[in-house]
């Protein structure tokens, strides 16, 4: 009996375990002015200011951000070619 109850105390411990709290890892943080504290949670500037602008904050990088690994950096992309119009 005691090898049962141990063996489900281990099982509850280890599904506690995997269900905790993960740091935000996006690149934009808002600081808001009234002293709310900050919330690194924004993918884009855009996003970021318009929850800031509400309270008078700022946005600033994210100093704790991480890259996913491959990822390229943003606001950068495949360059877009112009289709040549083949009908003259």
């Amino acid at each position: 009996m005691c090898i049962i109850r141990t063996g489900f105390v281990v099982a509850v411990v280890a599904l506690a375990g995997s269900s905790a709290a993960h740091a935000q890892n996006y690149p934009w943080c808002s600081n808001f002015h009234d002293g709310a504290g900050t919330n690194c949670g924004f993918s884009t500037y855009e996003q970021c200011m318009a929850t800031a602008r509400g309270s008078g904050g700022y946005c600033a990088p994210n100093n704790m951000y991480v890259a996913p690994h491959g990822a390229a950096p943003a606001g950068r992309g495949k360059p877009k070619h112009r289709a040549r119009n083949s009908g003259r």
